[in-house]
């Protein structure tokens, strides 16, 4: 038995929000429409969401997670480290110290509803939301 699903992630207090829901298939469109419904704490609205399939086998009690999609961002604004120092801005300075102290070469900062900022893994997708086509981020 399989089932897929996906979860979408918004702004929290201090960690994402995360509603799951049951899905057809890896659809991103499917996936967009539904993002359009989901309101968190204080109205906040999804900036991301990644796919999932679980299943089980026979005599298993409990489903696994069997595959996961890289992370697809509704829109944002994508920064590398450099661009953040150049900015030589005081208030970036723990956001600064936590990328070089992490490693993170790249973050994304959200650019409707409430601001997250958080990293930008290799193989998350940043959707171009308008026209709902989407780009790997370089």
């Amino acid at each position: 038995m399989r089932a897929h699903f996906v979860t979408f992630l918004s702004p929290g207090s201090l960690i994402a929000g995360q509603i799951t829901k049951p899905i057809d298939s890896w659809n991103v469109d499917a996936a967009i429409s539904l993002s359009s419904g989901i309101r968190e704490l204080h109205g906040a609205r999804p900036y991301a969401f990644y796919f999932n399939t679980r299943g089980r086998e026979d005599g298993e009690l409990d489903s696994k997670e069997i595959n996961r999609s890289p992370t697809y961002f509704l829109g944002g604004k994508v920064e590398t480290l450099e661009d953040v120092r150049n900015r030589n801005d005081p208030k970036d300075r723990i956001l600064l110290s936590n990328m070089t102290y992490n490693g993170y070469d790249r973050i994304i900062t959200t650019t409707s509803g409430w601001a997250w900022t958080q990293p930008l893994r290799k193989d998350d997708i940043v959707l171009d939301t308008p026209i709902h086509a989407y780009k790997r981020t370089q």
